[in-house]
């Protein structure tokens, strides 16, 4: 049983980087790479670190506890914090300025929290570079994005429609369920009143 308490904690601790592990960035520009943790019994001096390519260490950090915000202990120049962690979500998301294709790899956020006996969780963020944009012959891509982008829209439509109808019928069939359920409650409180009525009618044809 003991065991079993330790893993449950283990999993208390969990770290995102949101719906997407794929951050694309101009050439020289600045790109935020997100990273949020939670933990079910809150965190006292936990310690987050980022890593690139999982050995080169970017940025340190640690935070007392939720009342404060992280505390720098070391960070590359070209890395700045821009989370919170005294807001509603632990922010612990990062911004790389002055992008260079050689930046291009996986970024990992590291999190240790030991009120929940050291537990550590990380995520990953895999960072492409590329060119800035090539102009090209307008008239051809905005034809091609307005067929595309009316098949989008025919399509989220059509998605939209199917969600609402889906929704409306598993409405109307929880409807139902609710409706059989208080209809057979009422024959057996109307069952049970007739049973009754007919054993007190019973004694004087008796």
């Amino acid at each position: 049983l003991p065991g079993l308490h330790v893993f449950a904690i283990a999993f208390a601790l969990e770290v995102s980087v949101g719906k997407t592990n794929t951050v694309t960035a101009l050439n020289n520009s600045n790109v935020l790479l997100p990273c949020v943790f939670t933990t079910c019994i809150g965190f006292q001096d936990l310690v987050f670190t980022w890593y690139f390519n999982s050995t080169e260490l970017i940025y340190h950090g640690k935070i007392k506890n939720k009342a404060t915000e992280p505390t720098l202990i070391w960070h590359n120049p070209r890395v700045e914090f821009v989370g919170s962690t005294t807001k509603k979500d632990n922010n612990i998301s990062i911004v790389l300025n002055n992008v260079e294709f050689s930046d291009a790899g996986k970024y990992t956020c590291h999190v240790k929290n030991p009120k929940e006996r050291n537990a550590q969780h990380n995520a990953t963020i895999f960072l492409t570079v590329v060119h800035k944009m090539v102009k090209t012959d307008n008239t051809v891509t905005l034809i091609i994005v307005g067929v595309v982008g009316g098949l989008i829209g025919l399509l989220i439509l059509f998605m939209l429609i199917k969600r609402v109808v889906l929704f409306i019928i598993k409405k109307t069939q929880d409807g139902k369920k609710e409706c059989l359920v208080s209809s057979s409650g009422n024959d057996n409180t109307e069952n049970g009143l007739a049973g009754s009525k007919a054993e007190q009618k019973a004694p004087p044809k008796a």
